[in-house]
């Protein structure tokens, strides 16, 4: 059951990412911008509490919810600076094999994980075909590159952990989910004691091109639709936590190689259709190479079935 779920959560999230990458080259250039609309639109979320869907559990699952909230947020903010000064392409290989293995490591250290030889050698597949995937050619990752890489793969390692805990806590999985986005609202909020942030985000509400071009009916609905999507693809991965054993929560991780595969599939589709709208470029080499890196998903994905 989680495996379908964490596959379709992918399925969603690929639709976000190729959304996103429209987005980002065109009508909204400002990551900066983006990112933090998204944090408001996801905030949103707790508009829920007061209608009954949410179930006080014992004060120790509401720290480690408020622990894996604050946590998530400077993850991303690990992400988004290495991302902002390293290549993404150098970047999310990276992420790709680390963030896997550190989760891992965490249930093995809290004695949770007991993986026989094919379940290690369908991980190590996965985990593998999510990198090989999104390696590119000559591009090599620096030193201050893998330090953003581990420092960000390390953090959401401990969110996924502790957000596993929650889940094992809190009954239903909708009021677990929410502690952990009222977590990730504190530690919003957290960040605007820098004042570096506070004066970015004013300077952002005084460019006016840039409103402009938010305000534009055509650009407002597709960012609301991705961000539904996202939201929608979000809850499922988390679901999937809820579900997995917490032995197998690093398989929840491996498995973002599926979302790749996802994202080259509907990114070909809409260059073959629509050039004008985006345009993706892929050689004969990478192409195999990427064809090796969905076989070593396809068969992970069979031995973890199995």
């Amino acid at each position: 059951m989680w495996i379908i779920v964490a596959i379709t959560a992918y399925f969603l999230l690929a639709f976000v990412a190729v959304i996103d990458k429209y987005l980002l080259a065109g009508p909204l250039p400002n990551p900066k911008l983006y990112a933090f609309v998204i944090g408001i639109f996801g905030g949103l979320a707790l508009l829920l509490i007061p209608f009954g869907f949410l179930v006080v559990p014992p004060w120790p699952i509401i720290v480690f919810a408020m622990m894996a909230g604050i946590i998530q947020i400077f993850a991303l903010v690990a992400l988004f600076s290495g991302l902002k000064k390293i290549e993404a392409s150098r970047i999310v290989p990276a992420i790709g094999g680390l963030l896997p293995v550190f989760t891992l490591l965490f249930t093995i250290s809290l004695g949770r994980a007991q993986l026989n030889g094919i379940e290690m050698l369908a991980f190590a597949l996965l985990v593998g075909g999510s990198v090989v995937i999104t390696l590119e050619k000559g591009k090599f990752l620096s030193f201050a590159g893998f330090l953003y890489a581990f420092v960000s793969s390390l953090l959401f390692s401990l969110f996924v952990v502790l957000s596993k805990f929650v889940y094992e806590g809190v009954e239903p999985f909708l009021s677990a989910f929410l502690l952990i986005i009222a977590g990730t609202f504190g530690g919003a909020l957290l960040l605007l004691v820098s004042g570096e942030l506070r004066g970015a985000l004013w300077n952002m509400m005084q460019r006016r091109g840039v409103e402009k071009q938010m305000l534009s009916a055509r650009v407002l609905s597709l960012f609301a639709g991705n961000q539904i999507l996202a939201t929608a693809g979000f809850m499922l991965q988390n679901w999937a936590v809820a579900l997995v054993p917490f032995a197998y929560i690093a398989f929840v991780n491996a498995l973002e190689g599926v979302k790749y595969v996802f994202v080259l599939l509907l990114a070909s589709a809409i260059t073959l259709k629509f050039p004008h709208v985006l345009k993706e470029e892929i050689g004969k080499a990478a192409i195999i190479q990427k064809l090796f890196a969905i076989a070593f998903i396809t068969i992970g994905l069979l031995l973890l079935a199995l």
